[in-house]
């Protein structure tokens, strides 16, 4: 059964001479999106610039720290079902313009947060800002997918995915630079300053984050107004508005590979997530990396670009060979990265898990493509239900920070190695489509 029924295409994008499906029917349309993605992907990889920024100004344990991804993430759960609610009332387009103004929103949201030095100030923002990728999220990533023929879906997903990943690469640098250029002073040091140099040291922490994050709602404001204006293809028969009342998230969870792909994208984001969380505190240890966090910052930018190039790399693959087995294979390679990097020290241990990038390439577009295949009009409501497993994102890094206040981080790193094994097991079995039995009345509404 075809995924969605896509308008005609130009004459350009029809089967070449040969018989081969083209490889996108709507080309400047991916284009576009693709700059969606890229600012998705800075804003939400920023997060691990801004956490050891407020571990050491609030003076946070790892686990209070890590309320950032639970907020952020934490919001994907909350919204991504009103989130699907809002896109398939208002359809692509207006889904993605809505998306970009409230993380426009969110961003603004740091100003004051800042300048009023209030933790959960920020974790507000942060939410806000959280809702608005959500949005972005439901609406975009299913839209891409049916930007052209099913069995290159993967392929289109993980090329959109690579210029997330570049968003990620430049985020860290972009960070570092400066939100972490300023030294942050010790409580003892804090308390042997005088009322006006306190009054300018704060004065001067609050600016580290307002300049960056104004400067990102500012470009959110504008990319919102040129997708408002660009003519985007509607792919509306790709929605559920005409088939909401007759299937149910329930039955869509009935489809094995949804409700497996459901738990993939929970382990594979609270995977991912801790791992970019932590490292720059994990490669500033003496016995990793012996950085400073303006240094390891830099680091962690090649652990996101590592992603960029794999996606680039796998969007190349997956048009050939099986994603799948290509999946699985990723998958693996990442839980042996896992075991280096908590059985060593020194050289061997930082760049085994800034390797793991590399391979978290085409996962999430990989599960996200499996998890949506043959669905047609139930498609908008399993994309809701694989959004919300972003969710991950915020449960598995606040876990592995308990974990690390009590057993240390490099043995912390357990976790992420647990969410890989599962993954292989989507790649070889969840991932199948299985024959369903036709439902009974109780089954729909």
């Amino acid at each position: 059964m075809a995924l969605a029924t896509v308008p005609p295409s130009p004459p350009a994008s029809a089967p070449d001479r040969a018989g081969h499906e083209p490889y996108t029917s709507h080309p400047t349309a991916m284009g576009v999106l693709t700059t969606i993605f890229f600012m998705w992907g800075f804003l939400t990889c920023l997060n691990d610039i801004l956490i050891p920024h407020l571990k050491s100004i609030f003076q946070l344990s790892y686990a209070q720290v890590m309320l950032v991804q639970f907020t952020f993430f934490g919001a994907y759960f909350l919204m991504a079902m009103p989130a699907g609610r809002l896109v398939a009332a208002l359809g692509y387009k207006k889904g993605i313009v809505a998306g970009l103004a409230i993380a426009g929103v969110g961003a603004l949201g740091f100003w004051p947060a800042a300048g009023l030095h209030l933790y959960p100030a920020f974790l507000g923002a942060l939410f806000v800002l959280a809702t608005g990728i959500t949005v972005l999220q439901v609406a975009a990533n299913p839209y891409v997918a049916l930007l052209g023929p099913e069995k290159t879906s993967s392929s289109r997903l993980t090329l959109a995915q690579a210029l997330n990943s570049f968003g990620t690469f430049l985020a860290p640098w972009f960070g570092g630079l400066l939100i972490l250029s300023n030294v942050v002073k010790s409580p003892d040091e804090l308390a042997a300053l005088e009322p006006a140099q306190r009054l300018l040291y704060d004065t001067q922490q609050a600016q580290a984050v307002q300049g960056p994050y104004i400067g990102l709602a500012v470009v959110l404001f504008l990319l919102a107004a040129f997708v408002w204006l660009f003519r985007l293809p509607a792919l509306s028969e790709a929605t559920d508005k005409d088939d909401h009342a007759r299937h149910g998230f329930a039955e869509v969870l009935r489809h094995p590979h949804v409700l497996f792909g459901v738990l993939g994208i929970f382990f594979y984001v609270g995977a991912e997530v801790s791992i970019g969380s932590f490292m720059v505190n994990y490669l500033s240890m003496p016995e990793i990396g012996h950085l400073s966090e303006q240094q390891a910052a830099g680091y962690v930018s090649w652990y996101w670009g590592g992603a960029m190039v794999g996606r680039f790399v796998g969007s190349a693959l997956m048009a050939k060979f099986s994603p799948r087995k290509l999946l699985a294979a990723f998958a693996a390679i990442n839980a042996l990265l896992v075991l280096t990097t908590m059985s060593s020290s020194g050289a061997l241990a930082m760049y085994s898990i800034i390797a793991i990038g590399l391979f978290n390439s085409i996962m999430f577009p990989t599960i996200f493509a499996l998890g949506i295949e043959r669905l047609g009009p139930m498609t908008s409501k399993a994309s809701s239900l694989l959004i919300m497993a972003i969710v991950g994102g915020a449960i598995v890094p606040f876990v592995q920070g308990v974990f690390a206040d009590h057993i240390g981080l490099q043995h912390a790193f357990f976790l992420p190695l647990l969410c890989y094994l599962y993954i292989v097991f989507y790649g070889l079995r969840g991932s199948r489509i299985r024959d369903l039995p036709a439902p009974d009345a109780s089954a729909t509404r």
